[in-house]
């Protein structure tokens, strides 16, 4: 049955964008909503990308994009440290191998000291190849950017879901929404079985943002998604680089990028090819191959045997759109800053977010949650706000000493479950009590099938947690959500 509740504010979107926009709204004295149509949050755009934190270089000097961006690389750690979350400044370097490479790497450092990124330096082929000796030869020049930094787009996104949620932001999950509509000076959202009558509403449903702005208002911005493959390589291969690699390349297209993760891992690439209306998330091989190709040119002597996983991701690239007879037709050129619509009183729209979205993530969601507060004219900051987020134990970072008490006090922190990544018992069910209801939400929050193994000796043991700790059938566990059962055919009905 259909039941109607009021809030202040209601944000659409459990991603990035979304969850960080519903943790600043929790800063006012606001009554504050997030609605997500999936089972859990950090299931669409922001699952997928090459974690990296960017300075500001690549970003056009006087837009919206390049502020955000210097402004919140600079706030990154104290963002991580509020969030316990993984962040690291591994440094980048943006290699050239001829003219045209050398042309970007200059533009880049002009552009970077246009937007006040600090501590730019432009080297030789020879100063690159002493920082990084596992490049190919052949570099004419590389631009060192210091400030670049890693984090764990996952726990980032958890992170800031849980600390909305502890400050009083109300969650409904498996809530689509169906129906946006305005009636006097409230928005009426038909989400699921809910209804739900709000002030304001902030549109953060990433590839579905125009869509679901379009329930009540004509297209303005359209997204048409391109798609990427990844490689990711064991903590054997890890060490390889120490800095964040882009390589600029001489042709027309994308370069090859490898980022030293936070968890000891190395990242390639992404390809880049078209999306399609309904992009998926398989892998491609004609994406795997042009990365293979692109690391034996890039770093020969890398051993992509190492290779532990393959995956694909998504990226929403916005255009505006024209009307032409009955359909609407877009530009044909791309939007390259940031997006924000606020087509009607009350309604903001954040439309093909693309990198350096999660960079911006928090600084987005900070001056969208400002603009709601003083539409509403509720900008008082809520007293009892605390940005902070209390981290979960996890033993593997724990000393003998503190790893023994802690098993101690609970010995389920005591039964290793993945062995790869050294994941307890423990932590799968603390990752369930947190909102883990599939093998990949608990892989998500605690990295339990993330290593060499890739979740085949743990697998079916997380299989049965999560069948126990969420009283169902071990039939009804899926991997990643409706459509993706974990149980069937032959063989398991034996």
């Amino acid at each position: 049955m259909s039941t109607e509740e009021r809030f202040d504010a209601v944000v659409l979107g459990g991603g990035l964008l979304g969850c960080f926009a519903a943790r600043h709204l929790t800063s006012y004295q606001l009554r504050c909503a997030l609605i997500e149509a999936r089972e859990d949050v950090c299931t669409g755009i922001s699952r997928g990308n090459s974690a990296i934190i960017y300075t500001g270089c690549d970003n056009k000097p006087g837009t919206l994009k390049a502020r955000l961006c210097v402004q919140a690389n600079r706030a990154f750690e104290k963002l991580c440290a509020q969030l316990s979350v993984p962040f690291v400044r591994r440094g980048s370097l943006l290699v050239s191998y001829g003219p045209r490479g050398d042309y970007v790497v200059r533009r880049k450092y002009h552009q970077g000291l246009e937007n006040g990124v600090e501590n730019l330096e432009i080297l030789t082929g020879t100063q690159a190849v002493a920082l990084e000796p596992g490049l190919a030869s052949g570099i004419s020049s590389a631009l060192l950017a210091p400030g670049t930094g890693v984090t764990d787009p996952w726990a980032l996104c958890f992170a800031a879901y849980e600390n909305a949620k502890a400050n009083g932001c109300q969650i409904y999950l498996n809530a689509p929404v169906t129906a946006l509509c305005r009636e006097g000076k409230d928005w009426i959202v038909t989400a699921g079985p809910h209804t739900i009558r709000a002030g304001v509403v902030l549109n953060c449903c990433g590839l579905e943002a125009h869509r679901i702005q379009e329930l009540c208002t004509s297209p303005t911005v359209r997204v048409i998604p391109d798609r990427a493959d990844y490689l990711v390589l064991d903590q054997t291969a890890g060490p390889y680089v120490r800095h964040v690699i882009f390589q600029e390349p001489e042709e027309k297209g994308k370069g090859l990028t490898l980022v030293p993760t936070t968890d000891g891992k190395l990242l390639l690439g992404p390809s880049e090819q078209p999306g399609g209306d309904c992009p998926d998330r398989a892998v491609t091989l004609e994406g795997l191959d042009f990365l293979r190709r692109m690391a034996a040119r890039i770093v020969p002597g890398l051993d992509l045997g190492q290779v532990i996983r393959a995956f694909g991701a998504v990226r929403p690239n916005p255009f505006y759109v024209r009307r032409e007879c009955d359909a609407w037709v877009p530009e044909t050129r791309g939007i390259h800053s940031f997006t924000i619509d606020n087509p009607c009183p009350g309604l903001w729209s954040l439309i093909g977010i693309k990198t350096p979205g999660l960079t911006c993530a928090d600084a987005l969601g900070t001056m969208l949650a400002g603009q709601a507060a003083t539409y509403l004219e509720k900008d008082a900051p809520n007293p009892n706000f605390n940005p902070c987020r209390t981290p979960t134990p996890r033993p593997r970072d724990l000393d003998s000493t503190a790893r023994r008490a802690l098993v101690q006090t609970d010995p389920t922190y005591g039964r290793v479950i993945c062995r790869c990544e050294d994941v307890t018992e423990g932590e799968i069910m603390d990752a369930i009590r947190r909102g883990a209801v599939t093998l990949d939400g608990v892989k998500r929050r605690v990295g339990a099938g993330l290593g060499r193994c890739q979740g085949s000796w743990c697998g079916d043991q997380v299989l049965e947690i999560l069948a126990r700790e969420l009283g169902i059938s071990p039939w009804d566990v899926t991997q990643d959500g409706p459509g993706s059962p974990l149980l069937g055919g032959k063989r398991h009905e034996l």
